[in-house]
């Protein structure tokens, strides 16, 4: 959604969300950028292929940045989706222009419980995706740490005041990033959907928004989604296999 021709903003969302988790503030960033807000693999429309990491979701991103065109693009991250952003800017610094990371840190030792299947459960996503994804962050990841120090892009963290997750570690990842800011929000773990105009004024205001450029809004006023249909990441899904 947004203005075609505006700079290109890819929203990148939690595990067992989807693009439209982002519904909060995709509209009040739209005002700047034109947004994407993608279903990654196992969740939505995306394929379910059954084997999931961050890695693979960074590749699946990176090859769909390339079948649209996408050279640069400021890139927001929440959680899960903050793990696969670090990955990005960390491996390929030339897509990203500016990153945005909200309450995750890089993968370090914990021992969360691997949920349960619930019974009849019928969820938007792959279950599978819900293992895979905590045991790799259960396992910590230094490199992830190490390569922190290769992020070129200007960075903003911003931390939920009221998360399970360490704000100590947020802290340590500010300050192994070359340029970043660190930004604390009064919120839990989900900081754009519990404080949506705080947060969009948080990251408007570091990226330096000027004023929304003028445009006819899109048909009904509805986001344009991207890489929400099984075909369009299939392609991805293929090459990593």
């Amino acid at each position: 959604m947004g203005v075609p021709g505006n700079p290109p903003l890819v929203l990148l969302h939690a595990l067992g969300e989807s693009g439209g988790d982002w519904a909060p503030v995709d509209a009040k960033l739209a005002a700047y950028f034109r947004v994407h807000a993608p279903d990654l693999r196992g969740h939505g429309d995306s394929d379910w292929p059954g084997n999931y990491s961050l890695g693979l979701m960074a590749r699946d991103v990176t090859s769909w940045l390339d079948r649209l065109g996408l050279d640069k693009v400021v890139l927001v991250g929440h959680s899960m989706g903050a793990g696969v952003a670090y990955l990005i800017a960390m491996d390929e610094p030339g897509r990203v222009g500016q990153l945005v990371i909200e309450d995750a840190a890089p993968l370090y030792r914990r021992d969360r419980q691997v949920p349960e299947r619930p019974e009849g459960f019928a969820g938007g996503f792959d279950w599978a995706v819900v293992p895979a994804i905590v045991n790799q962050v259960n396992a910590g990841d230094p490199a992830m740490w190490e390569g922190l120090a290769a992020i070129t892009a200007p960075t903003l963290i911003i931390g939920g005041a009221r998360s399970y997750i360490s704000q100590a570690r947020l802290a340590e990842a500010a300050a192994l990033i070359p340029r970043c800011d660190l930004v604390t929000i009064d919120a839990g773990h989900n900081v754009h959907r519990e404080q949506p105009a705080e947060f969009a004024r948080t990251v408007l205001g570091w990226l330096g928004a000027a004023r929304p450029v003028a445009a006819r809004p899109e048909p009904d006023g509805l986001p344009i989604r991207t890489m929400t249909d099984r075909t369009s990441l299939h392609a991805n899904v293929a090459h990593d296999r």
